[in-house]
């Protein structure tokens, strides 16, 4: 038989195939146990294949993952995410969704999930089925550390609040759904007001005494300032409410008070709320440099 479909499906899909794409290509089974049996193919999950002189990197392994959960399986959560370009690394295990109807052993690299999903919210990208990119950012951003940075991020470049409220409501019963909820609610409120109220409970909580909130100098409001040490600590919410009348703003501001003599430390809405025991450390240790 003439193998050529075979190989383009192969160069595809770095390298993998599946015994139902080779079946339905032409190969009988035969042909396939004897490409594995003289090490031309190895196999990566049953069912799955990899051409040997292929390397088994990230995209292998997630397409070995999904393709070996068998069909109407998708990638989902932080696996997606990473296939969509949305997120720079892979997560450590493989997020992969299985109908409800479909049984599967656990396996400890893959966290497996059975739902049936809205074919509005399955896509094909470049060969996998993985959640489309509204469900990915909402589904994402509740299983990673970082996750309100990635919505924000999608927010900026890729969709847009409407859509994900839209995608969550027909989505409203998943798993994370609460959590998703809270960041769309402070998505697009902005995050400043809540940002800010964040900081002085972190001020509070930390014994951190002599400072004021809303206090003008320059002509410009800061945020939160330590009067005597001139340090200012100014907040930013969800970069995508940013626009760049404001960025200006903000840029001018920041100059100005920084050649009155004020030290000036930024904290976004992301590091008050995901690193908070590091703003504290930072906002001490300007104060001892200014003490």
């Amino acid at each position: 038989m003439d193998r050529s479909e075979i190989h383009a499906i192969m160069a595809r899909q770095d390298g993998v195939v599946t015994r139902a794409q080779a079946l339905e290509n032409g190969m009988s089974p035969s042909m396939v146990s004897r490409l594995l049996a003289t090490g031309e193919w190895a196999t990566l999950d049953t069912g799955v294949y990899l051409r040997a002189d292929r390397e088994r990197t990230d995209a292998v392994l997630l397409r070995a993952a999904v393709y070996g959960a068998g069909s109407e399986a998708v990638a989902w959560g932080p696996s997606a995410a990473w296939w969509h370009g949305i997120l720079e690394h892979p997560p450590a295990r493989h997020y992969v969704t299985v109908p409800k109807h479909r049984t599967r052993p656990r396996d400890r690299d893959i966290r497996l999930r059975r739902r049936d999903l809205h074919w509005k919210d399955v896509v094909l990208v470049r060969g996998l089925y993985v959640t489309a990119l509204p469900l990915t950012v909402l589904e994402a951003a509740v299983e990673i550390p970082d996750g309100s940075v990635l919505m924000d991020r999608a927010l900026q470049r890729h969709t847009s609040l409407e859509i994900l409220r839209q995608v969550h409501r027909r989505n409203s019963r998943r798993h994370g759904a609460r959590s998703a909820a809270l960041l769309l609610c402070s998505a697009g409120e902005g995050g400043h007001s809540e940002a800010e109220r964040t900081l002085h409970r972190l001020l509070r909580d930390a014994g951190l005494a002599g400072w004021r909130a809303h206090v003008w100098s320059c002509g410009f409001e800061i945020d939160v300032a330590f009067e005597t040490q001139r340090l200012a600590i100014e907040v930013d919410g969800w970069a995508w409410h940013r626009d760049a009348h404001r960025h200006r703003r903000d840029t001018e501001r920041q100059n100005v008070l920084v050649n009155a003599g004020w030290h000036v430390l930024r904290f976004t809405w992301h590091s008050l709320t995901r690193d908070p025991d590091g703003v504290v450390r930072q906002i001490r240790a300007a104060l001892r440099q200014r003490g």
